[in-house]
């Protein structure tokens, strides 16, 4: 079936005219053309009425984007925490190795310091010193081996937590 759509600019409307088919079986509508006016509908002032259905799917699927967008977030600052602590573990790694270093430099300057060669051309050559003169040493291993004229002062201690004399 042909249709042609004319325009009438009075009416602000236009029409359709359909032209007759092929023949109608008897007892159908009469052979001619149909015409059918097609209004201009404004449904600017129409104001849907909210479906609570449609509504609690917006929710839902609301629900789930957020849902996914969280785990998303929460897997991506896993990730950066990951990278973070692996660059200060890295940081601190390298701050002992500088650190072990240092030690060891250190034991080395301490052990040059201690050396008693060192502390004996120290002692001869800025301070004066010289070797103890026979008699000047005095062990105390053993007792009555003092000379006279010695005075030795010692602590005694008492057994039940007096007070020293």
């Amino acid at each position: 079936m042909a249709t042609a759509v004319l325009p009438r600019r009075s009416a602000g409307r236009r029409v359709r005219i359909e032209s007759p088919g092929p023949r109608r079986v008897a007892g159908s509508r009469p052979a001619g053309p149909d015409i059918h006016y097609i209004k201009q509908i404004d449904n600017s002032r129409l104001v849907r009425v909210a479906d609570p259905y449609e509504r609690r799917q917006f929710l839902l699927w609301l629900l789930v984007g957020v849902m996914l967008f969280a785990v998303g977030l929460a897997y991506t600052w896993q990730r950066f925490e990951l990278v973070r602590y692996g660059y200060s573990i890295e940081e601190l790694k390298a701050q002992r190795d500088r650190l072990v270093e240092l030690n060891r430099q250190l034991r080395l300057e301490e052990a040059s310091l201690r050396s008693p060669e060192r502390i004996d051309a120290l002692a001869r050559n800025q301070l004066g010193l010289a070797p103890p003169a026979p008699g000047q040493v005095v062990k105390l291993d053993e007792p009555g081996t003092l000379p006279e004229g010695v005075v030795v002062v010692a602590w005694k201690r008492q057994e039940a937590g007096g007070s020293r004399q």
